[in-house]
């Protein structure tokens, strides 16, 4: 999507744009306050409300309930329209960069490139997946080393 609207459009007030800095990368960095998860925060029409989501609606359109804003830049305290797109919350997640979700994305083990699919794919008590070859490999290593004892 390219940007909708120049920086400084009219239907932003002031007091926020005061607050934005357009950085080398394209970002409308937000310099004022930020939530405990690093999303830029403001006072909007008597609530506190994520910038973003503000200027995106008052830039673009009313983004519906049950929808949510993707940062596509994944700098959590922008506000550039241009950088979110609207995806439902499973969506959201699924792209997201927690170690849970980057673990979900690998298609091979980093130890030996061994494919994580199929028989090769254990998924342990803790929900980790972890590749069955290496793990038969490093329990025969730490029996062997066991037994020595």
């Amino acid at each position: 999507m390219s940007t909708p609207v120049a920086f400084g459009d009219p239907r932003i007030p002031e007091r926020i744009w005061r607050k934005l800095r357009v950085s080398p990368s394209g970002c409308w960095e937000w310099t004022g306050c930020l939530s405990t998860n690093g999303y830029g925060k403001v006072s909007h029409e008597g609530r506190s409300e994520y910038v973003h989501r503000v200027v995106r609606e008052a830039l673009v359109g009313p983004i519906p309930a049950d929808r949510q804003l993707d940062h596509r830049c994944r700098v959590r305290h922008c506000a550039n329209p241009a950088d979110t797109e609207v995806v439902t919350g499973r969506v959201n997640l699924r792209r997201g960069e927690s170690p849970w979700q980057v673990n979900r994305r690998k298609t091979h083990c980093a130890r030996e490139g061994h494919p994580l699919d199929g028989d090769n794919l254990y998924v342990n008590p803790r929900g980790e997946r972890e590749c069955r070859a290496c793990r038969t490999a490093a329990n025969a290593r730490h029996d062997a080393k066991r037994r020595a004892r």
